[in-house]
């Protein structure tokens, strides 16, 4: 069963230090493109949380925001990395050494170094229960994820299929109309000699009869639709990620109906083929969708 990209998902656990959840949304997209956004608390985790997307999905655009809301309780005291001051104090004295001819000296705020990112920072008691928290939150969102855009895939097979068997019985009304075109032409044909009030050949007629014929013959191109469908439905059916493959039939199906509507010279097989067009591009937007 095909699967969207769409889907949305949310997970949260309540911690003895706070709370901590866990978003995850979804949608279409050429290709995998992750985006996490995490509170300093998890920053270690990003590139194992961005392997298991890439391990669990195969396309779409996912954005994920992990929110660490601490209690009173569970927050840290204050620490100041003062290794990283002792670094730092040094190179802005320099900076202000350097800057003294072009500009006033400037003395040292230590309000702006405590706003230097990595100076302050808060201390936390389990950082490891915390990271096995959050993998676990996180493991929750995705199935979840995965749950949802399979339930909307389902949707999307349903409305394809549905298409594909209205194109199909727009297909069996052509092929059944094909009989009354070709003698509709002959009549035509007919018609224009008996107003030239000519001798002619019948032979040499006949065979211009033929060869109008296969020019405008479109059982070629109905063989191909049912084929194309019939891939369609396959595809559908399978478990394997189909996106790429259903756009690639929607472009053959689409190419199919319109050599179609420019053979036909008959005004009702050209309005099946509009018909046609119309549903080959309502299963099209719905593809957009697949993973």
């Amino acid at each position: 069963m095909i699967l969207s990209m769409t889907g949305f998902a949310r997970s949260e656990a309540a911690l003895g230090s706070g709370s901590l959840i866990c978003e995850l949304r979804s949608v279409n997209h050429r290709f995998l493109e992750a985006s996490l956004r995490l509170p300093e608390e998890l920053r270690a985790l990003e590139g194992e949380l961005r392997a298991r997307l890439q391990q669990e999905l195969r396309r779409g655009k996912v954005d994920c925001n992990f929110t660490y809301r601490a209690t009173v309780q569970g927050r840290g005291a204050l620490e100041v990395d003062t290794a990283l001051v002792s670094r730092l104090v040094p190179a802005l004295a320099q900076l202000a050494e350097a800057t003294r001819s072009i500009t006033h000296p400037q003395q040292l705020d230590l309000i702006d170094l405590l706003r230097f990112p990595g100076v302050l920072r808060e201390a936390t008691s389990d950082t490891d229960a915390l990271l096995g928290e959050a993998r676990a939150v996180f493991a929750q969102a995705v199935t979840d994820l995965k749950a949802m855009r399979a339930r909307e895939g389902a949707r999307l097979a349903e409305v394809i299929g549905t298409r594909c068997d209205q194109l199909s019985g727009l297909v069996a009304q052509v092929r059944a109309r094909l009989p009354e075109v070709h003698a509709a032409i002959r009549a035509k044909f007919a018609e224009r000699l008996a107003e030239l009030n000519a001798a002619v050949d019948s032979d040499r007629v006949e065979q211009e009869i033929v060869l109008m014929l296969q020019r405008l013959d479109v059982a070629e191109e109905l063989d191909r639709l049912d084929g194309h469908l019939t891939e369609t439905r396959k595809i559908t059916a399978s478990p394997e990620p189909a996106g790429r493959r259903l756009d690639f039939l929607m472009q053959e199906l689409n190419r199919e109906a319109n050599t179609l509507s420019s053979k036909s010279q008959d005004l009702a097989m050209t309005r099946l083929a509009v018909d046609m067009k119309v549903l080959i591009e309502q299963m099209r937007e719905q593809v957009q969708n697949v993973e």
